[in-house]
């Protein structure tokens, strides 16, 4: 980290849901390092405050806002806290998310309505929230995590799945009428990152990266203006190439995993 760019993130915000853990802490702190003030939001604050504990030379640029995502009004009163507090806020990461993965024979409703309010709704709560105040002074960033996962579906992952192609297609649908506004809504799409969500599987896992690796992707294209953060690389074209097979071709494909 340059003193150039510590002094180019200077006075910036950045709000992250999801912060406690996984790819949200990590960039919280690589933020954090790059001098930005980082507003950590997740349901546990003493998992936030261990944020700045563990990570003594930045604790003073981490402030936790506890949050519970699947909440529209308390999603609004926390964002209005954070800018109260640390000032407008710059990028707003809505990362909080939840996984379990479902075999034919688990198959559970409820799965798919707790997962749809954490990651579809949850981060349509937070849209709701800063949109209005970033429209209004025409300016400001939200990235929304959906994943790879969303592009087709997987054999186990119909609940997470589903849920982040919604995630998907909601920023796809709206970053269109933003055009012209200032305000940039884009896409972070990881393939499989260690967290203690991933551990869950029992299959081979691809390329899977660690939080930091996955941190550094997004750090590297945070303020890049494409709509999409996508990776890792290799992995994430050859699902992007997957996204053109015919159905007939795809479906043997994923009958041979649901089989192995």
């Amino acid at each position: 980290m340059s003193d150039a760019t510590t002094a180019a993130a200077a006075g910036r915000v950045a709000m992250i849901t999801g912060a406690s853990a996984g790819i949200g802490r990590a960039l919280a702190v690589k933020l954090a390092q790059d001098g930005w003030r980082v507003a950590v939001c997740a349901r546990r604050e003493p998992a936030l405050q261990a944020i700045a504990d563990d990570n003594p030379d930045v604790a003073e640029r981490i402030h936790p806002f506890p949050l519970d995502v699947t909440d529209p009004a308390e999603s609004e009163a926390v964002f209005m806290a954070v800018e109260d507090d640390l000032g407008e806020v710059d990028t707003l990461i809505l990362n909080a998310g939840d996984y379990d993965p479902m075999t034919l024979d688990e198959f559970d409703p409820a799965l798919f309505r707790r997962l749809a309010e954490v990651n579809y709704l949850g981060a349509v709560n937070g849209i709701g929230a800063a949109l209005g105040p970033m429209r209004q002074r025409g300016r400001g960033q939200i990235l929304v995590t959906a994943s790879l996962s969303a592009y087709r579906g997987l054999p186990q992952a119909a609940p997470y799945g589903a849920s982040k192609a919604a995630v998907l297609n909601m920023a796809e649908s709206l970053r269109p009428a933003l055009v012209g506004t200032g305000v940039s809504l884009r896409v972070i799409n990881p393939g499989f990152v260690k967290t203690r969500l991933t551990e869950k599987n029992r299959f081979h896992m691809p390329q899977l990266i660690t939080p930091e690796a996955a941190a550094d992707y997004i750090h590297r294209e945070i303020d890049d203006a494409g709509f999409e953060i996508f990776f890792p690389k290799r992995f994430a074209w050859t699902l992007k190439l997957l996204r053109l097979l015919p159905y007939r071709w795809y479906f043997a494909l994923t009958r041979r995993m649901v089989q192995s």
